[in-house]
């Protein structure tokens, strides 16, 4: 077998994994629920109202305040929706096992051995922001 054939078979393997059919699961029911998909449209246009009063040349402070605290309303109700909990509880167990097979893939590419390579949780912070990558 080349190994693009396994690279597929990989992939196969992927979409069988629990954590992925449970992500798809959990965000099948997130895009059906018509209050989450309206809180996140009424969040997306704060979003855009604040960006338009930002890039202003004289902006309102106070409109600008008053939007900022609406839109962390909307996304706290966001993210205390229960298909929302669910869907980011899913998608964090669904990546953890992502990022293990990323990482074997790309440290056997590096000439690790594949029997040892993982992927490393210690040397991440959970900000992506300063991350130099996963090792």
């Amino acid at each position: 077998m080349d190994i693009i054939s396994q690279a597929r078979a990989l992939g196969e393997a992927i979409q069988k994994e629990e954590t992925y059919i449970k992500l798809h699961e959990v965000q099948t029911k997130a895009d059906a629920d018509t209050e989450l998909q309206n809180l996140i449209g009424e969040f997306n246009l704060k979003r855009m109202s604040i960006n338009n009063e930002a890039s202003k040349k004289e902006r309102d402070q106070e409109k600008l305040s008053k939007l900022n605290t609406e839109m962390r309303e909307v996304y706290s109700k966001i993210m205390s929706n229960e298909n929302m909990i669910a869907y980011n509880e899913a998608k964090e167990a669904f990546d953890m096992v992502a990022n293990r097979v990323l990482a074997i893939i790309q440290q056997s590419c590096e000439g690790a051995d594949p029997q040892t390579a993982d992927y490393s949780q210690s040397s991440c912070t959970g900000s992506c922001e300063s991350c130099g990558g996963c090792h």
